[in-house]
């Protein structure tokens, strides 16, 4: 038997780290039935704040309750350190810690402990800013998921990936995530109605793609283009409310996705539109395209030779 037939060869899966609660936990959904194994008992989440974190952990683990949530719903005492007072048939089966909010409670030696005891249990432990914990702990997690402007999967064997490599790539690429998801609502914002209801959402690299299906926007693309410029280039803040909404510039704006984002307009770097919509003949439906960040014409420019 080869050495790489004793685990599995899994190195790494990528997935766009979509925008919205729905998607997000939809893709929670997914990434749990293809790659958690009943055997796992370490699930290493690395990811800055706003990347979307909590609500994957929510679509994998339906039902978790997270002890830092993003509601503010803080659970104390945390139940990962009370394990000795939980006896019987129905102590848990899978706990939560986010080790940058413990930090300030408790000192990384004792949470480290509290993990260890709870895999020697055969519990399950989903531990966010897992790269904060892992140099204590002497063993990497069973599955570790970074999540960025790319969800990055991966099931780290003795050599690796370690938790750092990890987040050179999310803590690196989370910008761009922020900055085209507010490009895309300030396109959002800039719409007619009618077609901004219509509108489908998706994504690429630093990017995103609006899907209008049956008939093209009645939109001009480089009057939308010049809109959001403006508003970049004015410096308007952006702004969480709830859910479901956040304010751009002080203006209520419908959001699924409102923890995402930039804190001000002028942070999105050389926004760019395509000037006219690519028709997508698979899914029957005409697709704007933006990108964000260097080189963002050129790129534009390459995915209209690649859609042809």
């Amino acid at each position: 038997m080869a050495y790489g037939e004793m685990g599995s060869n899994h190195i790494y899966s990528t997935y766009y780290a979509p925008r919205g609660r729905g998607r997000i936990f939809d893709l929670g959904i997914q990434i749990a039935q293809i790659y958690l194994s009943p055997f796992d008992h370490i699930i290493g989440i690395i990811g800055e704040a706003g990347s979307g974190k909590s609500v994957l952990i929510k679509g994998m683990f339906p039902g978790l309750e997270l002890t830092n949530d993003d509601d503010g719903v803080n659970v104390r005492p945390l139940p990962l350190l009370e394990q000795d007072m939980e006896t019987g048939f129905f102590t848990p089966h899978t706990y939560h810690v986010d080790i940058r909010f413990e930090m300030g409670f408790r000192p990384l030696n004792q949470l480290a402990e509290a993990i260890e005891l709870a895999v020697h249990r055969g519990k399950r432990v989903i531990i966010e800013h897992f790269d904060l914990i892992y140099p204590l702990l002497g063993t990497n997690a069973d599955l570790l998921i970074g999540v960025g402007e790319e969800i990055v999967i991966t099931r780290p064997r003795l050599f690796g990936p370690v938790p750092q490599e990890i987040c050179d790539i999310v803590y690196k690429s989370l910008p761009y995530r922020l900055m085209a998801h507010t490009a895309e609502d300030l396109c959002e914002y800039c719409m007619p109605r009618e077609e901004l209801d219509r509108c489908i959402h998706g994504d690429v690299k630093h990017g995103f793609i609006m899907a209008f299906p049956d008939h093209p926007p009645k939109i001009d693309l480089v009057e939308l283009e010049a809109k959001v410029q403006a508003m970049i280039k004015e410096g308007l803040a952006i702004d969480y409310v709830d859910e479901s909404h956040i304010k751009i510039g002080g203006h209520l704006h419908d959001c699924t996705g409102p923890r995402t984002h930039v804190h001000n307009t002028n942070q999105i770097k050389d926004f760019h539109l395509l000037h006219h919509t690519i028709y997508d003949k698979k899914h029957k439906a005409y697709l704007i395209v933006g990108c964000v960040g260097e080189n963002a014409e050129a790129r534009l420019r390459d995915l209209e030779m690649v859609s042809r």
